[in-house]
């Protein structure tokens, strides 16, 4: 089916097009976690703690990976590199279905993730592609919500696996799914990127114009600040278990509350993609990181009474979370309003600065959980105002401003040949 003759995609089969894609790499971290300890004594693994390499490798690969995709992209177009990332993911999971060992199972992993992190950067710049301003804020968030029902089922979907079949399943059903994916995505998406911002691949180029998206005053306070807010949650996801199910008492109750917080936050980017055309996107990030800010001094000062109890955290925890859902997606979309000409190559540095910030924060926040929770409270509020720092940088020092101009800022000596 070419171009020309293919059906036009309408706004519901793109935001649940883009959300699968995206979906793959969640699947892939997550669905695994049920099987850790199956793959350890199955492939050998002397020290239990190994196992963790199946997905901590992983997200490391893929925040690195995040730098490839995008400038192939700005030169070759959204959807060829895009399907180059499928056939890979499809191709390597199978491989990962097959390891004989637990070293091949990691090399395997490495390259797995390299080829999903186009599968999460290049949605960024297709919806860049399609739209601007308070509009891709709205999309952005409304994908947001769609592909946040990932993770919460993931590790259920890999549960659920283990019950009728081996750990190799859980490959081959990725497989399986991104060939279904990609066999959409061949079929009904079109290249959405113009012509005129075609890229020359020249090193020093590419260079140039990851370094602009890298820099650009309008743009980077909220690239850092999201990776702020987003290694904050990871470092609750990181010590969620030990904090809500051992210290506060949760036990079996701990999944059901995490679930549910995560269904908030998918509740809240439904929201922000009600109410974002209506007052702009940096009115509602900046209201939101307000109140972010005061939720994370009241956890701070709950967490200084050693008699706390979880009825008075996990509220306070679940209503900050929401706020996350009004600040991440369209924190992400003015970060990326700048750069229609370079979308792929702004998407892949900004996805690189977030993960690898992100999840260095998590792990260090992780690590320092005390028997309290006192050291995720505190990193809550330092993230927060950190965040608040940063913006303000960008805004030069103003909040609630207006909606973005549509004009887009091009890099200098901007080159499309």
């Amino acid at each position: 089916m070419t171009e020309s003759t293919r059906r036009p995609i309408g706004s519901g089969e793109f935001v649940a097009m883009m959300a699968a894609t995206m979906s793959l790499q969640a699947l892939a971290v997550d669905v695994m976690l049920p099987a850790l300890g199956m793959i350890a004594r199955d492939l050998g693994v002397s020290n239990p703690n190994h196992r963790q390499l199946v997905v901590g490798v992983f997200l490391v690969a893929a925040g690195f990976g995040s730098l490839l995709p995008g400038p192939l992209s700005d030169r070759y177009g959204r959807r060829r590199v895009l399907l180059v990332c499928f056939g890979g993911y499809i191709l390597l999971s199978l491989g990962c279905a097959l390891a004989p060992g637990f070293n091949t199972l990691i090399a395997l992993r490495v390259a797995v993730a390299l080829c999903s992190a186009g599968l999460t950067v290049l949605p960024s710049a297709i919806i860049r592609d399609r739209h601007s301003g308070d509009a891709m804020a709205r999309m952005t968030s409304t994908v947001s919500m769609v592909f946040m029902i990932a993770p919460m089922v993931a590790p259920t979907v890999g549960q659920a696996v283990l019950l009728v079949a081996g750990w190799r399943f859980i490959f081959a059903m990725l497989a399986a799914l991104a060939l279904v994916i990609g066999t959409w995505i061949a079929l009904r998406l079109p290249e959405t990127m113009a012509v005129a911002h075609r890229q020359a691949i020249r090193p020093a180029r590419i260079l140039s114009n990851m370094t602009h998206a890298a820099t650009y005053r309008r743009s980077i306070g909220y690239t850092l600040g999201s990776s702020l807010t987003f290694g904050a949650m990871l470092g609750y996801i990181n010590s969620s278990q030990q904090l809500v199910a051992e210290h506060f008492g949760a036990g079996a109750m701990f999944p059901l509350l995490f679930g549910a917080t995560a269904i908030l936050m998918a509740t809240s980017n439904f929201l922000n993609s009600r109410i974002v055309m209506r007052f702009g996107a940096r009115r509602v990030s900046h209201g939101a990181l307000m109140v972010f800010l005061v939720l994370a001094l009241v956890q701070l000062l709950q967490a200084r009474n050693p008699h706390e109890t979880l009825a008075q955290f996990m509220p306070v925890m679940a209503l900050n979370i929401c706020m996350l859902g009004f600040i991440g997606a369209n924190f992400s979309s003015i970060a990326m309003q700048p750069f229609a000409g370079i979308a792929g190559s702004a998407s892949s540095v900004q996805a690189f600065l977030r993960m690898l910030i992100a999840a260095s924060l998590g792990i260090v926040i992780g690590q320092a959980y005390n028997g309290t929770a006192l050291p995720l409270t505190t990193a809550f509020l330092v993230c927060g105002l950190g965040t608040l720092i940063l913006v303000l940088f960008s805004e030069g020092g103003r909040l609630f401003g207006a909606r973005e101009p549509v004009a887009e800022h091009a890099p200098p000596h901007f080159d499309v040949h």
